[in-house]
C-alpha cells in the first residue's frame, strides 16, 4: 500500500472531477519534491477539560509563588533547621488521577476554606513528612528507615503545629483575594478513603517541594474546581494587580506620617570646599589652617541623609555651634558645587 499524502491541490481537482463526472485524461498534476507541511495537532481528552483559564492559572501560581517563600522561613523558625519550599507545578486533573498519584500510607488533610464552597484537600508526603517529625522531637541529621505506616496519636499532633502553620501562611496569602477561614476538618491516612468531588471532576493541584539539607518531599494542595469557579473573575490577571493595591486612608496616610515624622536622619553642614595636594595632606599637623575660597559671610549648605536641603548661616547658641536656616534648595543639583 502506498504511503504517499495527496497534497490540497490534487485533493481538490479529484473532488472537482468528481462532481463533474468527468475524469480528466491527462496526468495528475506533479507533486513537489519538497516534504508537506502540516499543522501539529494537539490531542483533546474529554474527561480532563481544562476548565480554569490561563489568566486564573497564572494567578493562581504567582499567589502561591509566594506562599512558598514565607511558608518556608516560617517553617525554618519552626525546626530551627533551613528548610527550602519551592513550587514545583500548578495543574489541572481530575480528582482520580490525583488520589492515585499519591503515596499509601500518606498524610491526607481534609480542609474547611469559608467562604469557598466544598473542601480542599492537603496531602504531605511521608519521605519528607517523617524527617520533620523526627526533627521537632529532637532527632539529629542520621534518618532510619522510612516507615510505611500511619501516623500516631503524638505524630498526629505535631503534624497539627506543621499544617497549622501552613493554614496560616496560606490565609495571608489570599488575604487579598478573599479572606479565608481555614481549618483541618479529617486527616486520613488512605487517601481513597476520602471523596469530596466525583472522580471525574476537575481539580488544580499545587505541588510544593519541601527540602531540608538533602532530604526532599512533596507536598500538595488540591482546590476543586466547583470551589473557585466564583471567584474566577477575583483570580483573572487584571483584577490581580488590583487587588494587590489598595487605596491610601486617612488613617494609613497619619499613620505612615506618624512614623516618618519620629524616625531619626542624619544632618551635615558642608563648612567649605578646596583642593589640596596629597603632600600637603600628608604633612598637615594639629594647628594647621586650611584656607578656601569660600567668604565666611557666604550660607552653608545643609544636608540631610547626604542630599542638599537648605542654606544657613553659621552662629553659636547658648554656648554651642549652631546654624541658621535661610532658604530651602529646590534643586538639591545645583548645590552640589557649593
Amino acid at each position: 500500500m502506498s504511503t504517499e499524502v495527496l497534497s490540497q491541490l490534487e485533493v481538490e481537482s479529484l473532488l472537482s472531477a468528481m462532481g463533474s463526472e468527468e475524469m480528466p485524461a491527462a496526468e495528475p498534476p506533479a507533486r513537489s519534491p519538497k516534504l508537506i507541511s502540516r499543522e501539529k495537532i494537539a490531542p483533546y481528552d474529554f474527561k480532563r477539560p481544562e476548565r480554569v483559564g490561563k489568566e486564573q492559572m497564572r494567578a493562581l501560581q504567582t499567589l502561591h509563588e509566594g506562599f512558598g517563600r514565607n511558608f518556608g522561613a516560617a517553617l525554618s523558625a519552626l525546626l530551627r533547621s533551613i528548610v527550602e519550599v519551592k513550587l514545583t507545578s500548578v495543574d489541572q486533573l481530575t480528582y482520580s488521577e490525583f488520589v492515585f498519584s499519591l503515596e499509601n500510607p500518606s498524610c491526607f488533610n481534609l480542609l474547611k476554606a469559608e467562604p469557598l464552597e466544598g473542601n480542599l484537600i492537603l496531602d504531605i508526603n511521608p519521605s519528607i513528612l517523617y524527617p520533620i517529625i523526627d526533627r521537632l522531637l529532637g532527632g539529629g541529621r542520621e534518618m532510619g528507615a522510612l516507615a510505611r505506616r500511619p501516623l500516631t496519636e503524638i505524630e498526629l499532633r505535631l503534624v497539627s503545629r506543621i499544617t497549622s502553620l501552613f493554614l496560616e501562611e496560606l490565609r495571608h496569602a489570599w488575604e487579598n483575594v478573599l479572606d479565608l477561614k481555614l481549618a483541618v476538618l479529617q486527616v486520613e491516612s488512605n487517601p481513597q478513603l476520602v471523596q469530596i468531588v466525583p472522580p471525574n471532576e476537575v481539580v488544580v493541584v499545587i505541588s510544593f517541594e519541601l527540602m531540608i539539607g538533602d532530604l526532599r518531599g512533596m507536598m500538595n494542595l488540591c482546590i476543586p474546581y466547583n470551589s473557585i469557579e466564583r471567584i474566577g473573575g477575583k483570580l483573572s490577571a487584571n483584577n490581580w494587580v488590583s487587588y494587590g493595591r489598595k487605596n491610601a486612608t486617612k488613617e494609613t496616610i497619619q499613620q505612615i506620617s506618624e512614623t516618618i515624622c519620629s524616625s531619626p536622619v542624619g544632618v551635615q553642614v558642608r563648612l567649605a570646599r578646596t583642593k589640596i595636594g596629597t603632600g600637603e595632606l600628608m604633612s598637615l599637623r594639629v594647628g594647621d589652617i586650611i584656607t578656601t575660597q569660600k567668604d565666611v559671610h557666604q550660607p552653608v549648605v545643609v544636608a540631610v541623609e547626604g542630599v542638599p536641603k537648605f542654606r544657613a548661616k553659621l552662629g553659636a547658641f547658648k554656648g554651642h555651634k549652631a546654624i541658621l536656616i535661610e532658604s530651602l534648595i529646590a534643586n538639591p543639583v545645583d548645590a552640589l558645587g557649593e
